[in-house]
């Protein structure tokens, strides 16, 4: 049954049909095939999955995140960063990097990031000779930090998930983030040492000025402010994780409002309702994944896999490459969410029994699922991309791989040095 259930998922997937229904359709057949299960069950697990007080914090973000978007911050830390790197050999491409890490503390979520920092840098890229689908690939690729460096929507998801510490999720994932950042950075400068191929890395774009940064920085520092608040207010204990979601939101209407004045009052109902829609096809997706999750745990999936697993082999490491593997490969074909939704229980049971750190193991498929983005067939990222691009989509996947090899290194120095990603939430807790 559970093998029927699997191929009639992703058969309905290939054929067009939106993950949602698919999943809600496969849920609902193998709810009906077992004749012990009532089929209230199945909404029923569907909405406990949403009653979780850490899942509040995701339409705060998300409207957080329309606010900067729509008030212009994201063109303000684009400038930011182009004065910091922008002297570099392929300095707008650096630039598209240091950008992400940046917005990624302030929207949450990779596709926002992609969206906001690919409509400033992309066109700009081009214009500069930039390669089209090189432009967007980067772009896609670097993006995959906005869920990453904190705040970070889908470390709720997974903390309200796997019931670990949404703070502890947020701090651990500051190190690997920035890692990921380097070393994108190094397969540009690595680029850039093949003139032949890439002659438009040679070009940098200006010198470097530090009187320069500090003006930017100046018209900049409102932006670069909003994710030590919510950081230093979670660990100072004035708000949760959850209510920072809150914190996020007021801090966005405030400083596009009354600082930078991009946004009036007659802006507010188109971007609630954008957000809105964002959050209901978030939620939507989180709700069905979490009973086809449930029916999937109920068959008794979780101990077939951990039994498979075991059998094969008990070592710690190789059972984590094991778990992130499978996850590379599904999130190549399914919606990296629906993926980290079902999995989650299976990985989290299965980490347990060889003893891996919860919190590493929360990034390393955090991780996993973000480059699963960028990875085709089914590359989110890719296709936002290559829309702002203007780029036929074959041609920013050609121009992804070197950019996807080098997260996936990123990938694997967190699952074998744990410090990586205890190293500060440890000293934070004192654990």
């Amino acid at each position: 049954m559970l093998i029927g259930l699997f191929v009639a998922l992703l058969l309905m997937i290939f054929m067009g049909i939106p993950v949602i229904l698919s999943l809600g359709l496969v849920g609902l057949a193998g709810i009906l095939m077992v004749p012990e299960l009532a089929l209230p069950l199945y909404p029923q697990k569907m909405f406990s999955s949403l009653d979780s007080f850490s899942l509040l914090a995701m339409p705060y973000f998300i409207l957080a995140g329309e606010l900067m978007s729509r008030g212009g911050i994201s063109r303000k830390l684009v400038d930011f960063a182009e004065t910091v790197v922008g002297h570099m050999r392929g300095g707008l491409a650096q630039a598209n990097i240091v950008s992400s890490m940046i917005f990624a503390g302030v929207s949450g979520s990779s596709t926002a990031d992609t969206s906001a920092v690919g409509s400033v840098l992309i066109p700009a890229m081009k214009e500069k000779g930039y390669p089209a689908g090189y432009a967007a690939a980067i772009t896609a690729t670097s993006s995959t930090i906005g869920a990453i460096i904190p705040p970070s929507m889908t470390m709720i998801v997974y903390g309200a998930l796997a019931s670990v510490s949404v703070g502890g999720l947020f701090l651990a994932g500051i190190i690997p983030g920035i890692l990921i950042g380097l070393a994108l950075m190094s397969v540009v400068y690595l680029h850039s040492l093949s003139p032949s191929r890439h002659p438009e890395l040679q070009k940098s774009g200006q010198k470097f000025s530090f009187k320069r940064c500090l003006r930017s920085l100046v018209d900049v520092w409102a932006a670069l402010v909003a994710p030590l608040i919510i950081i230093t207010g979670i660990l100072g204990g004035v708000f949760t994780a959850t209510e920072s979601g809150v914190v996020a939101c007021i801090f966005a209407f405030l400083v596009s409002f009354f600082i930078y004045r991009t946004i009036k009052l007659r802006d507010l109902p188109q971007i609630f309702v954008q957000a809105a829609v964002t959050t209901s096809m978030v939620l939507g997706i989180i709700g069905i994944a979490s009973g086809f999750g449930w029916l999937l745990s109920y068959l008794n999936f979780n101990q077939m896999i951990l039994s498979a697993i075991m059998s094969t082999t008990q070592d710690p490491t190789a059972v984590f490459l094991l778990l992130v593997s499978v996850m590379l490969v599904l999130t190549m074909f399914v919606d990296s969410m629906a993926v980290l939704i079902i999995t989650v229980p299976i990985a989290v049971h299965i980490g347990h029994a060889v003893g891996i750190n919860d919190l590493q193991l929360g990034l390393a498929l955090v991780m996993a699922t973000q480059i699963g983005s960028t990875t085709p067939p089914v590359a989110v990222l890719l296709f936002v991309a290559s829309s702002i691009a203007k780029c036929p989509y074959g041609e920013t996947m050609r121009y992804s791989w070197s950019f996807i090899a080098a997260e996936v290194a990123a990938l694997l120095l967190v699952i074998f040095f744990e410090p990586l990603t205890v190293a500060i939430p440890s000293y934070v807790f004192g654990r």
